[in-house]
Parts: C-alpha cells; sequence; structure tokens
C-alpha cells in the first residue's frame, strides 16, 4: 500500500504563515529566511568593501571554507561570534532582538 495523498483546499490558508504553521514547518523557514537575509547582507557589504571570501577569511583569522559556511544560507550552524566578526569586519554591526 503507497502513501495517502492529503488534499489541501487553498481556501483554507488566508497566509503563508498559516499554511507553513499548519506543515509544522514555520519555525524552520524562519531561520532559512533569517540565515538567507544575513548572508546576503554580508556579501553586499563584502562588495561594498571590496573584500572577498578569502579576504574576509584572512581578516577573521579562518579558512574560506568557513566563510562559505557562514554564507551559505541553508547552514544553519553559525554561531552569534562568527556573525559579529563578519560584520564588525565588513563595517557593520550585528542587531539581535526578541520581539
Amino acid at each position: 500500500m503507497g502513501k495517502r495523498k492529503t488534499t489541501r483546499s487553498a481556501a483554507k490558508f488566508t497566509t503563508l504563515d498559516a499554511f507553513l504553521q499548519e506543515e509544522d514547518k514555520r519555525e524552520e523557514f524562519e531561520a532559512v529566511a533569517v540565515k538567507e537575509v544575513l548572508a546576503w547582507q554580508i556579501e553586499e557589504a563584502m562588495k561594498a568593501n571590496k573584500l572577498s571570501r578569502n579576504g574576509l577569511a584572512q581578516r577573521m583569522k579562518t579558512s574560506r571554507s568557513q566563510i562559505g559556511r557562514l554564507l551559505d544560507p541553508k547552514d544553519g550552524n553559525v554561531t552569534l561570534t562568527t556573525l559579529q566578526r563578519a560584520a564588525t569586519i565588513v563595517g557593520r554591526k550585528l542587531r539581535l532582538q526578541l520581539v
């Protein structure tokens, strides 16, 4: 016996948030979205400062592969300390808040 497919009506959901909540995917989706925005902001600041991944790695005294993980939106295993160090080097500050 195969898996039974569940049919959903789009009219049931009023927002993407409601859909993600129903699927128990909201937290995962938000975490990826936050990481994606942070990675994009760091990359944009790197471009503005004409700083390559290798250059950032050297200034952070880390490996280029670590920078790759930092800038990979799907890799959620980046510490706050690493994010702070990268932000400082590209002339930014990391600000976190609970809402």
